[in-house]
């Protein structure tokens, strides 16, 4: 006897989590392109093997006031809500952030000060950046690093940082960081808990 439409769906494997989180302030933002760049290549790369795909993108400016009401008097609003398990139940998770004073974005931090952190144990996190020149390139490993390590994410060894230089004028990335997403995406992409094939 073959399975039903509705048993068929019951057994399908649910499609893998893929979140994205920006912590760009500005619109255009070179951080939501550099979001995007990682998030499209992790897309490509799994779907390539069959695999179904879930992808989001959370912009963390559109919830800056929530954030502040929720860091200040504890209430949550459902946006927030939603947007927070969103990344909590992420498989694998992209993160970005514009450099300020050498350091992350002050609300993409206080955004993952809410996430539950129980929740990022053992999460594969790619993490990026982006300034204005590439004197920032260790922002990644001073300030972001230490941050995902303390909430005992697995982070893919390569890290991603685009200055100004590092884009064409109608923001396409240059072929170096082309190389280096590509590198990133295909080690967080490993770290994926993927079905195993038939």
């Amino acid at each position: 006897m073959s399975a039903g439409p509705r048993d068929a769906r019951a057994s399908a494997p649910r499609p893998l989590s893929v979140v994205a989180v920006t912590g760009g302030v500005s619109f255009p933002s070179t951080t939501r392109a550099l979001t995007d760049l990682l998030l499209d290549k992790t897309v490509a790369r799994l779907t390539a093997t069959g695999v179904a795909v879930d992808a989001r993108t959370i912009e963390v400016r559109e919830h800056a006031q929530d954030v502040a009401t929720a860091t200040v008097i504890g209430m949550r609003s459902e946006e927030l809500e939603l947007a927070l398990k969103t990344v909590e139940q992420a498989d694998l998770l992209i993160v970005a952030s514009p450099v300020f004073r050498g350091s992350y974005s002050g609300i993409f931090k206080s955004f993952f000060d809410l996430v539950d952190s129980l929740a990022m144990v053992d999460k594969p996190v790619l993490l990026a950046a982006t300034g204005g020149t590439a004197r920032h390139t260790l922002v990644i490993d001073q300030a972001l690093r230490p941050l995902f390590a303390f909430l005992g994410d697995l982070i893919v060894p390569t890290g991603v940082f685009a200055s100004t230089e590092d884009w064409t004028i109608e923001l396409f990335p240059m072929p170096w960081l082309d190389e280096r997403a590509e590198r990133a995406v295909g080690q967080l992409v490993r770290l994926a808990d993927l079905p195993a094939p038939d």
